[in-house]
């Protein structure tokens, strides 16, 4: 791996971890789903402005359908569920949560398309999911102001993530990546628009929740975008989906410098178990199947 690649995937984890950040931030003042939709619509302008500057805008009408399912499985739900998440948890928290992301597409994959689960990846999901037992032990409270809502909320963000990823392998395969980056978005941002405005917040934001949000849809979300689908076609996707690991350190990272928040053991603790049962599912430790690759 060139040094430019190790610097570039360094950066995405850093952009990736980052909108766990800017949710904390964000979500406050505007909610869940008026963060969702300005985070989607800004995406959406700059990457289809991107998609038209290449000479390449009939792409977004080759599987319009497609692209409105995959927005709602891969972005409409999840930016909601976690920006609800982020009401409670901590921004290194959410990003360790996010790690089982490629976990939950193994399973998928297995129970949906019957995709063979080999002994390693059989075992990888147990440790993961081991992970996630460790991370949330003595956490999941369901009463009022409890963070049990807010976890069962990252880990559904997460499951959608493994189900938008198999679908878009069966279903998005052959259309080109920045296409689908695009046509995803603007899906996506469609069918929040109208959830935006009827949810829109009364009191107006203040200038730093709106520099929040905004830098998460540009530097989270559409920057991340191009840096990601780059990676993949300089190292491909497995090489690529080491992402995963450095997301929840710059997750804690950002939260520890800009909000003050502490690093507990547990999480450190739940973050190894986690990765390692995500290193084992993927194949990057063992054989190595191919597996389609969770994102933020």
């Amino acid at each position: 791996m060139r040094a430019r690649d190790v610097i570039d995937l360094l950066l995405l984890a850093a952009l990736f971890g980052g909108s766990f950040l800017f949710m904390r931030i964000g979500a406050p003042q505007f909610g869940p789903i008026p963060m969702a939709g300005l985070r989607t619509g800004i995406a959406a302008l700059i990457l289809v402005a991107v998609l038209l500057f290449r000479g390449r805008g009939n792409e977004l009408y080759v599987a319009p359908a497609s692209f409105l399912v995959m927005g709602v499985l891969n972005s409409t739900l999840p930016f909601v569920l976690f920006g609800f998440a982020s009401l409670t948890l901590k921004a290194g928290f959410g990003a360790i949560l996010n790690a089982t992301a490629p976990f939950w597409g193994a399973l998928v994959a297995f129970t949906w398309f019957r995709e063979r689960l080999t002994p390693l990846r059989i075992v990888g999901l147990f440790i993961g999911f081991g992970g996630v037992v460790v991370l949330v032990w003595g956490r999941v409270n369901f009463n009022v102001g409890g963070s049990g809502p807010a976890i069962v909320a990252a880990l559904s963000a997460t499951l959608l993530y493994g189900i938008s990823a198999n679908y878009a392998k069966h279903r998005l395969a052959a259309i080109e990546p920045l296409a689908n980056a695009a046509g995803t978005q603007l899906g996506a941002a469609l069918t929040l628009a109208p959830l935006t405005v009827v949810f829109w917040p009364a009191v107006i934001p203040d200038a730093i929740a709106w520099l929040a949000v905004i830098a998460m849809a540009v530097l989270s979300t559409a920057l991340a975008y191009l840096l990601y689908f780059r990676l993949i076609v300089r190292l491909g996707a497995t090489r690529t989906i080491a992402v995963t690991f450095l997301v929840p350190i710059f997750g804690m990272l950002w939260g520890w410098v800009f909000l003050g928040e502490g690093v507990t053991a547990n999480m450190v603790a739940g973050t190894v178990v986690i990765l390692t049962g995500t290193a084992l599912t993927t194949g990057l430790v063992g054989p190595r199947p191919r597996l389609p690759h969770m994102k933020d």
